[in-house]
């Protein structure tokens, strides 16, 4: 453990002393971290993957996200948000289910070998964009404003919604619900993920922020401990409300929300050491998923999975959201630029370890089908992320 330990912190840091010159390139940090954790995963050199397992691999992608989400939203512009409000909302609303569909059709033409709720739970997993993956074009100041916000409280949200539409599939597709009851477990997992995780949310951060600045008011805050109150905040969102059957995910981003609205006179100088945290946990995830997954599901893809992969990178994201963004009037690079930057990740990646503990008969086959969406989006987002920025700045002007 400690070797793995070692190899981990070594990389971490050499990458932190040259994360600047990467950035620059077109070259993204998940990028760099897969390749080095195929690199010295079991498929090549053996030095990492050998103590992890999947249950551990859930709960620090989790966490990580968790960190990402609350950190995301807290550094959200409310007020750009707020005239542009119908570009998330239109997209969640409309282009979230749409890709569900749409991914179910192309799922039951082209895998046979699955039941229709497999199917239907394949698609949900990759309707969900990746936070994450994401940042590159959210945090990018050459991005017009609207689409930043927009791109970032739709993949901030879509996860945490997907939650229990996934539960409902895989309920169905395991046999332990009946067929007469899904509007009931559906509407029962909706109200619990979203209600939950809006309240507990929205209390701790507001409880928080009433906290901090109290303490802040009495001089009692000390400065190497206010560097853990964002993180702790963020966890304490995740935790309690997922303790709760609540969706974590939603927790995490209201509460980031709601905190970088109240504490916007000292939300910079907070955040920003979680943020760092945030980044080096995800590239840490990403070396894992290399190491643990990437490698032996190589010799598993096939050519439907592949294809699959491609379309739901695509046609299956691109034509719901250009659909529904449609009959507000936004232009058709700004549809097209949109509908592109979904990139599918750690959210993914979550969803399976999850399905795969409801051992379905094509549990494996789904597995394998969202590893290889997630691999290649990994690539060609963390490719065009740049270009595409620069590309959409210059249309916009």
């Amino acid at each position: 453990m400690y070797e793995e330990l070692a190899i981990l912190a070594i990389f971490a840091f050499c990458y932190s002393v040259i994360a600047g010159r990467v950035e620059n390139s077109m070259i993204s940090g998940p990028m760099v971290f897969v390749v080095v954790g195929f690199v010295l995963g079991p498929s090549v050199l053996g030095w990492l993957g050998k103590t992890a397992d999947g249950s551990g691999m859930r709960v620090f992608a989790d966490l990580t996200l968790a960190v990402v989400l609350f950190c995301d939203a807290s550094n959200s512009n409310l007020s750009v948000l707020k005239r542009h409000i119908s570009i998330p909302s239109r997209m969640l609303l409309y282009g979230l289910p749409g890709a569900i569909v749409l991914g179910f059709i192309v799922g039951y033409l082209l895998f046979p070998n699955l039941s229709v709720y497999e199917i239907a739970a394949l698609a949900t997993m990759l309707a969900a964009t990746d936070a994450a993956l994401g940042k590159a074009v959210v945090s990018s100041p050459i991005v017009p404003p609207k689409l930043r916000e927009g791109l970032n409280i739709e993949s901030g949200l879509n996860d945490g919604l997907c939650v229990p539409i996934l539960f409902v599939f895989l309920a169905l597709a395991a046999g332990s619900v009946a067929e007469g009851e899904v509007t009931q477990i559906a509407l029962t997992y909706f109200l619990e993920e979203l209600g939950v995780g809006l309240i507990v949310g929205l209390s701790c951060s507001y409880i928080a922020t009433k906290l901090i600045t109290y303490c802040y008011n009495k001089n009692w805050i000390a400065e190497v401990w206010s560097q853990n109150i964002v993180l702790t905040l963020a966890l304490c969102c995740f935790a309690i409300s997922q303790s709760l059957e609540g969706s974590g995910y939603i927790a995490a981003f209201t509460g980031g929300l709601l905190f970088g609205y109240l504490m916007n006179e000292h939300k910079q100088k907070l955040i920003l050491p979680t943020e760092g945290i945030g980044e080096i946990l995800a590239l840490l995830t990403w070396m894992l998923f290399g190491a643990m997954i990437i490698g032996p599901a190589f010799e598993s893809f096939t050519w439907t999975m592949l294809l699959y992969a491609l379309l739901s990178l695509t046609i299956v994201r691109m034509l719901p959201v250009f659909l529904a963004l449609g009959c507000k009037g936004e232009d058709i690079s700004s549809r097209l630029f949109l509908g592109w930057f979904g990139p599918r990740g750690l959210a993914s990646i979550v969803f399976v370890v999850i399905m795969l503990e409801r051992d379905l008969p094509g549990g494996d086959f789904i597995a394998m089908t969202v590893i290889c969406t997630v691999f290649i989006s990994l690539i060609v987002h963390g490719i065009s992320a740049k270009p595409l920025s620069k590309w959409i700045s210059n249309r916009e002007k």
